[in-house]
């Protein structure tokens, strides 16, 4: 009988422990939760949405491929009107700080440095899309919702996994697509487009609803399928992580509502009322009853921009295991909180 080198063994040995040590095939995607802010959450306070791939980057903002060793992932959503594109894929720290490194991070903004930020980022990285992309407000998409949003409003990511085969079939379906703008705040939204690629991950989950808002998809309404779904299916195992706002010229944001309680915590729906008592009746009673959406994110974990790659988690472990303000990914990982429970905010 052939002797087997011990050697040998001891690799094979050493093989199952890394295996069992690092799992192969998953990955982290977030749903972004983001607030409402400044006159859109007076008018509209619903928020707005993005989902974040730890193992997809962003090859052009209008194609994405697979990660390379370091990368932290990117951001893609839907935008208004932004030179013709229905979605664009940015890099994670450039979307959150437009800044392409986290040390970079100021830790206070004033508007006029937000704004130099912004277009120095759009010099050096998003000429494709034109010399005059406008700064962006409340009503009119811009460079405001492609770099920078953490210095806009509080984000909530409401994290997930992934597999490999997955992630390469979303790459594949998203390039082949035809990337054209057809927005509508009521039927092709952000959330819309969350709510879709989540859909891709976890089929028949993502639908529209007549009730509550009568069809229309809200980022709190998309958070709280997904959070329904992970208690279904504890495997995706959901955690929910808050990037604070950055400290500056904005006050606190507000975490966005459905669209009928929109209507009711603006006032809207007093001239409603006026014309149709009963129209007014049926949305009060849309957004108590059906459109409250729980989500617990009471004990979310704070995370700072030198503590982001936490938020890659497994998907690039040379990065999210680094010492990362003295804690390590395997310290963080136990102390995140699981989204569950009924807490309102």
């Amino acid at each position: 009988m052939m002797r087997i080198p011990r050697a040998f063994l001891l690799l094979m040995v050493g093989l199952v422990f890394a295996a069992a040590a690092f799992p192969r095939g998953h990955a982290q995607g977030a749903l972004l939760l983001q607030d409402s802010d400044g006159l859109s959450a007076a008018l509209s306070p619903t928020g707005h949405t993005s989902v974040y791939f730890a193992r997809i980057c962003a090859a052009s903002l209008t194609r994405l491929r697979r990660c390379a060793p370091g990368e932290l992932g990117m951001v893609i959503a839907r935008h208004r009107h932004i030179a013709g594109y229905d979605w664009l894929a940015v890099p994670l720290i450039p979307y959150l700080y437009s800044v392409e490194a986290a040390s970079e991070v100021p830790a206070k903004v004033s508007r006029e440095a937000v704004q130099e930020l912004r277009l120095k980022y759009h010099d050096e990285h998003l000429m494709s899309l034109g010399e005059d992309v406008p700064a962006g407000g409340e009503l009119l998409g811009g460079l405001n919702e492609i770099v920078g949003a953490a210095y806009e409003r509080r984000i909530y990511a409401l994290r997930f996994e992934t597999s490999e085969e997955q992630d390469d079939a979303f790459i594949a379906r998203m390039n082949a697509d035809v990337n054209q703008s057809h927005f509508s705040y009521l039927f092709r939204n952000c959330a819309d487009f969350s709510g879709a690629v989540l859909d891709f991950y976890f089929p028949h989950t993502f639908k529209r609803r007549i009730l509550p808002d009568l069809g229309v998809v809200t980022p709190r309404q998309v958070a709280y399928e997904l959070a329904r779904y992970a208690r279904q299916h504890p495997e995706i195992r959901l955690t929910v992580m808050e990037i604070p706002l950055v400290p500056g010229y904005h006050r606190s944001s507000r975490l966005g509502k459905s669209a009928a309680a929109s209507l009711i915590v603006s006032g809207l729906v007093i001239p409603i009322a006026i014309v149709s008592p009963y129209t007014a009746g049926a949305i009060v009673a849309d957004g108590l009853v059906w459109g409250r959406y729980p989500l617990g994110l009471d004990h979310a974990r704070v995370l700072s921009p030198e503590t982001m790659a936490i938020l890659a988690g497994s998907a690039n472990l040379n990065v999210a295991g680094q010492d990362q303000g003295g804690e390590s990914l395997e310290a963080s990982a136990a102390a995140e909180v699981r989204l569950s429970g009924p807490a309102e905010q």
